[in-house]
């Protein structure tokens, strides 16, 4: 059973005390680290290592792998590895000790996996990800969320296995994941329908999608698990009344509204926000932030006792406040 986002209240100021540079354009998603650092993946295929955030005199940067590729989604595996979900090259593992990169698939359904987005890892070891786009590469993701086009999928690797499983077709740009606390069910981000849709993964429900959260105040982009905590929701941008007027108009009119959405400049809107959720349903926190210096926030996570903010179009990570505890 699904739930409507009950965030109609002031939502909390989410204000960033400092942005830290990082020598390259897009950190689109940000993981911690049991130590307090954060692993983030830039527009020119580096992996990077960031330490000390809550402290500026200790803010450190280093790289620890590249790609060959354009990282997006990551996730840290237990056994200081990293997986890696590269528009370009596919599903990546990543030895952080070493930085050699492996490629875990790279094919799906006999076609080249292409823009494949967020990722997770289940205790028994099976990998969960998605793919936003089948129709546009992810320099035109502009263009898949005009068309409205339905070809995002979820797709599962079982340990040893080259080729993934398709579980669910049709998602209007499936973008972040994230697992609940019992790993019973997965949370998927569908940017193009701003909703947060659950996957049963265990019970009677086994194997069937429904809506977990509808009606969100922005586009959900990554999604990331705080240990012990609730899942942080990266809310990229805000919703657009006339793109949801566009998409009930037919594919031709869509089409031809995405062919002049690719070409046309783009500049994102001065808002940034952040949803927390619990496994219920329900909203814990919704942080906003206008007139922003930093946009386009795809990525959340919580690092050194503070916010870690990631995006697609800046060059660097965003540290704010957590907010107080509910209630």
């Amino acid at each position: 059973m699904g739930h409507r986002s009950t965030t109609t209240g002031a939502p909390n100021a989410l204000l960033p005390r400092r942005l830290v540079e990082l020598g390259g354009r897009g950190p689109e998603d940000v993981v911690a680290d049991p130590r307090g650092g954060v692993l983030t993946g830039l527009e020119d295929g580096r992996i990077v290592r960031v330490d000390g955030l809550g402290d500026p005199a200790r803010t450190g940067v280093r790289v620890v792998a590249e790609t060959g590729g354009r990282p997006l989604g990551l996730e840290l595996l237990p056994d200081n590895a990293l997986l890696v979900c590269d528009a370009e090259r596919g599903l990546l593992r990543i030895g952080l000790d070493d930085g050699v990169v492996r490629v875990l698939a790279d094919r799906v359904a006999g076609a080249p996996l292409r823009f494949c987005s967020n990722v997770v890892a289940l205790a028994d070891g099976t990998v969960y990800f998605t793919v936003s786009s089948r129709s546009y590469p992810l320099e035109h993701w502009i263009g898949d969320l005009v068309e409205h086009t339905g070809t995002g999928r979820l797709l599962r690797l079982a340990p040893g296995e080259t080729e993934p499983e398709v579980l669910l077709e049709g998602l209007q740009f499936a973008n972040g994941l994230a697992p609940s606390a019992d790993e019973s069910f997965l949370v998927l981000a569908e940017t193009g329908r701003s909703c947060l849709t659950r996957y049963w993964l265990t019970g009677p429900s086994a194997g069937r999608a429904e809506t977990f959260l509808d009606d969100l105040p922005g586009q959900p982009d990554n999604l990331w698990r705080a240990p012990g905590g609730p899942i942080w929701v990266a809310l990229a941008g805000p919703r657009v009344g006339a793109l949801e007027l566009l998409h009930r108009r037919g594919p031709a009119v869509r089409r031809a509204a995405a062919r002049i959405a690719v070409r046309a400049p783009f500049r994102p809107p001065g808002t940034m926000g952040a949803l927390a959720v619990d496994d219920a349903g329900r909203v814990l926190h919704h942080l906003e932030g206008r007139r922003a210096r930093f946009r386009m926030v795809t990525s959340v996570c919580e690092a050194d006792g503070r916010l870690i903010l990631g995006s697609l179009w800046e060059r660097g990570l965003a540290v704010c406040d957590l907010p107080a505890a509910p209630g």
